[in-house]
């Protein structure tokens, strides 16, 4: 099955299995995304399958499934504190490319490059997986913070405020975004995306942009009301799959 697969048109494929996956998500009971969500979610599918494949796609899945998961984890006291995901954590289009709108323009930077610039075209590969587990980290630390948090701080001033605050931070919410983002990072490795030394980039470029978006929502997304949490979302991702990139060409330059 694999092998026919992987001979048809990847663009044919990338059609046939992401309208399939919108079919069976559209009539399910328990809604993931909003309408709107799922068909921007198709979308994004087909550009992720046609450039990058398989591999690609197992890629932002696991990003979804995980992050629409830890969204829903102690929803009910989340929801009754008013600090849960509006739509109880249904995703819109806005949630869809404020995630992976970064990731998508890795994949289609590397496709359109392909083997012609194989190092250009590997950095952005890795910025396409530490998007996405910058994004994963993000989303973990927020809502396990929000659900778990003992004692939360701001991130400016190390100040006491409550669960949900913009720029807040706890030591249970850190420690599970750390670990989404090795998790994530893994599974660019399990699937050939990455290689070992891409996963320490990945962690430290996801560690690095979580905390300067805290430092955002602590300072400058109350004073503005463009500064949405979907630009919050892009800028957050832009900056893991810089650093992430960054960090790789500073050792390959240094092993030189």
């Amino acid at each position: 099955m694999l092998s026919l697969i992987n001979d048809l048109n990847p663009w044919v494929v990338a059609i046939g299995i992401n309208t399939a996956l919108l079919a069976v998500a559209w009539v399910a009971p328990k809604k993931l995304l909003t309408g709107a969500g799922y068909l921007n979610a198709w979308l994004l599918g087909v550009l992720i399958w046609g450039t990058l494949g398989f591999p690609g796609y197992l890629v932002v899945m696991f990003y979804f499934l995980v992050g629409s998961f830890v969204t829903k984890v102690g929803i009910v006291q989340k929801e009754a504190e008013g600090i849960a995901e509006k739509r109880s954590g249904a995703r819109g289009p806005e949630n869809v490319w404020g995630s992976a709108l970064i990731a998508t323009l890795c994949a289609v930077g590397a496709f359109a490059l392909n083997s012609d610039f194989d190092t250009v075209h590997k950095l952005l590969v890795l910025g396409y997986v530490a998007s996405f587990s910058t994004k994963l980290s993000d989303t973990c630390a927020s809502e396990i913070g929000k659900a778990y948090g003992t004692r939360t701080f701001l991130i400016t001033t190390l100040q006491r405020v409550a669960r949900g605050t913009e720029g807040a931070v706890s030591l249970e919410g850190t420690l599970a975004g750390a670990v989404a983002s090795l998790a994530q990072a893994l599974i660019g490795l399990a699937v050939g995306l990455i290689n070992g030394l891409d996963i320490g980039w990945c962690v430290l470029a996801a560690f690095i942009a979580t905390n300067i978006e805290s430092v955002i929502g602590a300072t400058l997304q109350s004073r503005y009301t463009w500064l949405t949490n979907e630009l919050v979302n892009i800028l957050n991702t832009l900056i893991g799959a810089v650093v992430a990139i960054l960090l790789a060409v500073l050792w390959l330059y240094s092993v030189k």
